[in-house]
């Protein structure tokens, strides 16, 4: 796999963005996925955590654990250990975020951390989902400062933003933050499979 996306980015973080039923997002998002993960591990040995942000208590912020949920269910092919934190059982969110961090980094040596969030924004990019280098700042929509998650991260777009962003993410609709959510555990999926391709067919 040629790291085109990367280095065509001009050595800045790499930002894409697409509407969740756009044709080809699953296709190209996985590739910018598996060459995020490349470049970050080159020997693809580190081990890989999801981490979705987020609660059951409010439809809209229910988009980090329905990813987590539904990559349960998915066969993920991984190079290396791979682990989801954040589902609807088990839900990571502003009270045990700080505590679940640290967990992760006391059970996992130098894990590549992938933070999944629901996000408010203008009403034309409803439905849009963004993967991007960098760390994920969950509670920024609804003004809390909350611990940085990963090296990379996916969100969704699940409401417009601006005014009564509790009120905004309770009131949700559910069709939306659940079909974004099937096609971002997807993109991580496939992602994580292009990634295991790419070591068994170029490293020893």
């Amino acid at each position: 796999m040629k790291l085109s996306f990367l280095e065509n980015n001009g050595g800045k973080p790499l930002i894409v963005r697409k509407y969740y039923e756009d044709l080809n997002i699953i296709d190209h998002f996985s590739t910018v996925l598996a060459e995020m993960l490349i470049s970050l591990d080159k020997s693809l040995s580190q081990p890989i955590v999801i981490v979705g942000v987020g609660t059951d208590r409010s439809t809209g912020d229910s988009f980090g654990p329905l990813v987590g949920n539904m990559l349960l269910t998915k066969n993920i092919q991984c190079p290396g250990e791979f682990a989801i934190y954040g589902t609807l059982n088990d839900p990571v969110h502003a009270t045990n975020l700080e505590n679940k961090l640290k967990e992760i980094n006391n059970i996992f040596y130098n894990p590549i951390v992938i933070g999944i969030d629901a996000c408010l924004g203008r009403s034309d990019s409803v439905g849009y989902i963004t993967l991007a280098e960098g760390p994920l700042k969950p509670g920024t929509g609804v003004k809390k400062q909350l611990p940085e998650v990963g090296q990379l991260h996916l969100t969704g777009i699940v409401n417009v933003g601006g005014y009564l962003e509790y009120f905004v993410l309770q009131n949700t609709r559910l069709s939306i933050v659940m079909n974004m959510a099937e096609v971002t555990s997807e993109i991580i999926a496939e992602g994580i499979a292009k990634t295991t391709l790419y070591k068994k067919s170029v490293l020893p």
